[in-house]
């Protein structure tokens, strides 16, 4: 496939991601999908990326990710995006909702096979999320 054509999936998994429309994952995304930066726990493939989505929509019900960049190369596509939620949801990790909310960019790199996201990628800074929604300690 063209790196145009592995971008506008990427794009489209996106806009199912936002619309939280995880019915229509299997457009885009792999069945036996590996993400390498899966929740600890979850199973691998699409449903353990449904269930951490449904996850964090649970503590952020208005949880929105922003494509800032995409640049492809071969099989891959990189995203750098920002995410941006407000703490208003169900408890997460013990810590009752305090409606906060949290900005933050972070990059994901997909590996494309057959017209599908096969791999994933993804790092964000978790410490600064915390940081906002006032649950750790900011720097000195």
């Amino acid at each position: 496939m063209s790196t145009d054509k592995n971008k506008d999936i990427v794009r489209r998994y996106r806009e199912i991601h936002n619309a939280n429309k995880l019915d229509q994952l299997g457009e885009v995304v792999a069945a036996d999908l590996v993400s390498h930066s899966l929740t600890p726990g979850l199973p691998q493939g699409i449903e353990g990326a449904k269930m951490a989505h449904l996850g964090v929509l649970a503590s952020f019900p208005d949880m929105r990710t922003e494509t800032l960049d995409l640049i492809a190369e071969g099989d891959k596509v990189v995203e750098r995006w920002r995410i941006s939620a407000t703490f208003t949801g169900s408890p997460m990790n013990g810590a009752p909702p305090n409606g906060k909310s949290y900005s933050v960019t972070g990059m994901s790199i997909y590996r494309l096979a057959n017209g599908k996201i096969a791999e994933h990628w993804g790092e964000m800074d978790f410490m600064g999320v915390l940081q906002q929604l006032g649950l750790m300690p900011g720097p000195a």
